[in-house]
């Protein structure tokens, strides 16, 4: 389950955001772009991460995870396509093998929401 390791290298990842802010923000929602060629289960990597942030600084941040579909693109056809993941990877109209991923392989943190945390 290699959703576990993605998920210790995002809470690390956020953490070093986090420790560079003067005022420590009260984290609400993290947003992932996550590629359908990456082969990682949202599933998994939401329960990843409800777990290993328990009792931390992102303890009851929402993770939304965005699907970026597979685009890939034919050099001999000149188009872009969608591969059916799994099962038929190359040019839908000429067979070419697929070369050129245009999308789908993204694994990345698109945007952090917080608000500052006010003294009681």
């Amino acid at each position: 389950m290699h959703e576990t390791d993605m998920t210790k290298a995002l809470i690390m990842t956020i953490q070093d955001w986090f420790d560079q802010q003067v005022e420590k923000p009260q984290i609400t929602k993290i947003h992932l772009l996550v590629g359908q060629f990456t082969c990682v289960e949202p599933v998994s990597l939401q329960f990843a991460f409800e777990v290993q942030t328990k009792q931390t600084f992102l303890n009851g941040a929402e993770l939304v995870i965005k699907d970026v579909p597979l685009v890939a693109y034919c050099h001999t056809c000149q188009t872009e396509y969608s591969p059916e993941i799994g099962l038929q990877y190359s040019c839908p109209t000429c067979r070419s093998p697929m070369d050129d991923i245009r999308s789908g392989r993204e694994l990345k943190i698109d945007r952090i929401e917080h608000h500052q945390c006010t003294p009681a």
